[in-house]
């Protein structure tokens, strides 16, 4: 029966909260689990975990399972992400890095709006953070320029203002690709290449990611994703198997800043994440 249940039940690995640059609380993202039916969540947010707790709160009283994780931003020869997940929120080991990257947006933000106010855009870096937090990123900005009526939306902002190329577009520093596996790791949690389509290598170029990542420590890859079709999930999860990966899979939700993304579901509904990908995650955890 118990195998039945966990093949029935459906999850969601990767999950954005207004944390970082989601548009629903951690309790609203748990209750559009909740009524979508979703068995679990986790909690992903870009380079903070300061969004679990509310969320797994949530969890506890609406019966949805919580899983603490973060996607942090790193670089190998373009911007790559890694998912950590079971990561320990209290960790004295990752708050200083977090604190790292937090201050090295926060001067590269400061320095967007300046240039956007030198230029007369009435856009105030002290109004964002009262109104953000400290976790500020190109979506804040793009949200705040649709508000203003500058842009007709969120992907105008980003295409005329804030893209790259654009204007007020400004490079943001990362922390090493191999640094970010090992500092999920020391934190607790369990290391994961997320997207990897999105990083748009060759079958080459994937597996070098891939082992240089193994070498510090990476122990999944996210092999369902919003928009993978049946071949992309079947090629990841064959890469997954061969080099003793396990295997996660999430929509990347974020709400109304991914519009077309729905929750658990991904885009067109075709999102399918079985309940067994979060049983491997345990037993890596507990094993």
């Amino acid at each position: 029966m118990e195998k039945t249940d966990s093949r029935i039940k459906k999850i969601d690995l990767h999950v954005h909260t207004t944390a970082s640059d989601g548009t629903f609380s951690g309790r609203e993202a748990v209750q559009l689990a909740a009524d979508t039916g979703l068995a679990a969540i986790a909690v992903t947010d870009h380079d903070t975990v300061s969004g679990y707790a509310e969320a797994a709160q949530a969890g506890q009283e609406l019966g949805v399972e919580v899983v603490p994780g973060i996607e942090i931003s790193t670089k190998y020869g373009g911007a790559i992400h890694i998912l950590g997940y079971y990561i320990d929120p209290t960790s004295d080991k990752l708050r200083p890095v977090l604190d790292w990257i937090v201050h090295d947006r926060d001067s590269r933000n400061r320095k967007m709006a300046e240039l956007m106010a030198a230029d007369g855009l009435p856009v105030s870096y002290e109004a964002m953070h009262a109104r953000f937090g400290s976790v500020i990123g190109r979506p804040h900005f793009a949200e705040v320029l649709v508000e203003l009526g500058l842009a007709s939306s969120v992907q105008d902002a980003f295409d005329r203002y804030v893209e790259k190329g654009q204007r007020y577009y400004l490079p943001r520093s990362f922390l090493p690709i191999e640094r970010s596996v090992e500092i999920i790791a020391e934190a607790g949690g369990i290391p994961v290449l997320a997207h990897p389509f999105q990083y748009k290598r060759d079958d080459a170029g994937l597996r070098d990611i891939i082992e240089h990542c193994m070498e510090h420590g990476l122990r999944g890859i996210e092999c369902r994703y919003s928009g993978y079709g049946p071949e992309k999930v079947a090629y990841l999860e064959a890469l997954a198997d061969e080099y003793g990966l396990v295997k996660t899979g999430g929509s990347d939700f974020h709400g109304a800043n991914k519009p077309h993304i729905s929750l658990g579901r991904g885009i067109n509904g075709k999102l399918d994440v079985p309940y067994s990908f979060l049983e491997r995650l345990k037993e890596l955890k507990h094993g």
